[in-house]
């Protein structure tokens, strides 16, 4: 799935970074350098919600998009509450992510 969006937003224009996990997002301080975030909530080691926490724990406001396979009622609603821009169940379609991307971060 990684490589795919990667991969569709290159192709679409977009400069895209991806990492392996939170924990590679967190080591290499790379929230300074991007216009917004498109977040697996389900990751290894560390979730996407609690990296959301992390982030804004630390003054960081980026816009953030979640993703995940399990759309449930209770994760819709810990992502609402972290602030997302957008939740999207996968597999979504192109048309859903650019459109989220677009609300984001409308100046990319």
């Amino acid at each position: 799935m990684l490589k795919g969006v990667e991969r569709l937003l290159d192709a679409y224009g977009f400069a895209t970074r991806v990492f392996a996990s939170a924990e590679a997002f967190l080591d290499l301080d790379a929230a300074a350098d991007v216009d917004c975030l498109l977040i697996d909530i389900h990751l290894g080691g560390m979730s996407g919600i609690e990296l959301r926490h992390r982030l804004t724990a630390s003054g960081c406001r980026l816009p953030v998009i979640f993703m995940t396979a399990f759309d449930d009622e209770a994760t819709r609603m810990q992502a609402q509450s972290a602030g997302c821009i957008a939740f999207l169940h996968k597999p979504f379609g192109v048309n859903l992510l650019l459109g989220a991307i677009e609300k984001a971060a409308p100046k990319i």
